[in-house]
């Protein structure tokens, strides 16, 4: 790698940030859920086997980190993942590790 190519302090930052995000099996599962469709948190709660509160906090820090976006339908706030970046680097990951 040549000095051209390191990143920088703030963009490694980021980067690893984002691959934090993927670090959490439930995290990962409702991601997997949300790229395909829109759910509630109670919905992936769930789907996912873990509470509404915990749905609710990692939806939280998804949200704040941009990985995912809400609309909210009267009191129901519904998520979802519109970004295509990172719909094709969570697919790639998971092809990665089945296609091993």
């Amino acid at each position: 790698m040549t000095s051209t190519s390191l990143l920088s302090e703030h963009t490694a930052a980021h980067v690893a940030e984002l691959f934090r995000a993927f670090s959490d099996t439930s995290r990962v599962r409702i991601l997997s859920v949300i790229i395909d469709q829109e759910m509630n948190v109670s919905q992936l709660a769930e789907l996912v086997g873990v509470t509404e509160s915990a749905v609710s906090h990692h939806m939280r820090g998804l949200r704040q980190m941009r990985l995912v976006k809400s609309r909210r339908d009267g009191k129901e706030v519904y998520y979802f993942v519109d970004d295509p970046h990172i719909i094709a680097l969570f697919r790639q990951g998971v092809e990665h590790i089945k296609t091993r």
